[in-house]
């Protein structure tokens, strides 16, 4: 797909063949990526039958579809899944919070956590926000989302005070 963006401010009726215009390629990237059928699978599992904590997800290396990079089992704590991500590139990940309300009900919510540290590099950054929203819409069953940049905003803290 091919876009022109006009590189000049157009006045009223003054945009003909004489502005200059860009053109700018629609990558791969803008339009979201493919969901492996596995990552749909895994997720699955870890919503219906508890079988994982946690998955971590990452965009291939040929750029064409999320894939699962990482599970956690039942066991694992939220510190083994903060320290699975890692610090200076994106993912996404689901996390299956189990907790206890006030009135004394055991609950489980799925949170759906966008990890852009602020250290990674800006083109991991654009091509996991820019494929955010098709892979999100593809896990039926996410109860809260978080957008995290840096550990402090997804401490459990703030999954306990999402959840309640």
């Amino acid at each position: 797909m091919l876009i022109n963006f006009p590189t000049e401010t157009a006045v009223a009726g003054d945009l003909d063949s004489k502005s200059s215009v860009m053109s700018f390629r629609m990558s791969n990237a803008s339009c979201g990526m493919g969901v492996a059928e596995q990552s749909t699978k895994t997720f699955m599992e870890l919503k219906r039958k508890k079988i994982y904590r946690y998955v971590i997800f990452k965009i291939d290396d040929n750029k064409r579809e999320v894939v699962v990079e990482k599970t956690g089992g039942p066991a694992e704590s939220y510190d083994d899944f903060t320290a699975a991500l890692p610090e200076n590139d994106c993912r996404y990940a689901v996390y299956d919070f189990d907790f206890v309300t006030s009135e004394n009900c055991q609950k489980s919510k799925i949170f759906f956590i966008a990890w852009s540290p602020a250290i990674s590099r800006i083109r991991a950054k654009m091509l996991y926000a820019t494929s955010k929203e098709r892979f999100r819409r593809a896990l039926d069953g996410v109860h809260y989302e978080i957008q995290a940049t840096d550990p402090t905003e997804m401490e459990l803290d703030v999954l306990r005070d999402r959840a309640n």
